[in-house]
């Protein structure tokens, strides 16, 4: 995630960005990567009722399972999708608007 997004979730949990974050290098334009809890392995605000800074939540969070990925050789953005979301392809179909509403959120935090 991006370091504004860490400052805004430690603002409105009051939870220290080291408790629930850690720095990963190199991967610009994030900053931050989430930790997983203890108990089973699933994202520290996964709670039994789900997702518990969900209008908070960070962008990478608001694109799962999709990713934006920037290709620095032709100078182009593509969302490429993860494999590790057990109910991927069982969901709406997302159409071009749907990528460009991303797209512009993206643009939003990023620039």
């Amino acid at each position: 995630m991006i370091e504004s997004e860490a400052q805004e979730i430690q603002k409105q949990t009051e939870i220290n960005i080291e408790t629930f974050c850690s720095e990963i290098p190199n991967k610009q334009p994030y900053k931050f990567e989430m930790k997983l809890s203890v108990d089973d392995s699933k994202c520290f605000f996964l709670k039994p009722n789900g997702c518990s800074i969900y209008n908070f939540r960070p962008l990478i969070c608001r694109f799962y399972p999709f990713e934006l990925k920037f290709d620095e050789t032709q100078q182009t953005y593509t969302f490429t999708a993860t494999t590790e979301c057990p109910t991927l392809n069982q969901g709406k179909r997302l159409t071009q608007t749907d990528f460009k509403l991303l797209f512009w959120l993206a643009e939003k935090k990023l620039l």
